[in-house]
């Protein structure tokens, strides 16, 4: 038997918990730059994205990314000053926010996308998946009793 096997199913997850913790900054700040060149891409070519509300500005898009923005740094303030459960919600819910992106497929298919508007979405939903994953991965230990042979 080697250490590995010895040290039982609840060291391993306590590992890869402390390794999401670890990845959470690179991440929360992966997912920020995708969304910020989303949100600038929209801001910058409003008028060629397909079927989107003329009424709506520049200054409106990026208002919204400051909103989103705002947001997760609340969760990651949250999360490092010890309100892991309330963080890890409010973390949870930006990087879910990323799959909205994919909304733009809702008011005209992806070939009528340009290749760039395309490649910030789908960047944007990627960056959002990977770091709700690590999300759920940090809520993975805290929640499971420990068992008497941890203890």
């Amino acid at each position: 038997m080697s250490s590995d096997d010895r040290r039982g199913p609840s060291r391993g997850l306590a590992a890869a918990v402390a390794g999401s913790e670890a990845a959470l900054p690179w991440l929360f700040a992966l997912y920020a730059a995708a969304t910020l060149l989303h949100f600038a891409h929209n801001a910058q070519y409003l008028a060629q994205y397909p079927n989107l509300p003329a009424s709506w500005s520049r200054a409106e898009v990026y208002a919204a990314w400051c909103a989103l923005m705002g947001l997760g740094l609340l969760g990651l303030a949250l999360y490092g000053l010890g309100a892991r459960r309330g963080g890890r919600a409010i973390l949870g819910l930006y990087a879910g926010l990323g799959f909205g992106g994919l909304l733009h497929y809702t008011r005209a298919p992806l070939m009528h996308h340009s290749s760039m508007m395309n490649v910030t979405i789908w960047a944007e939903a990627a960056a959002g998946t990977v770091l709700l994953v690590n999300v759920l991965m940090l809520g993975g230990g805290a929640s499971r009793p420990r068992s008497a042979s941890a203890v």
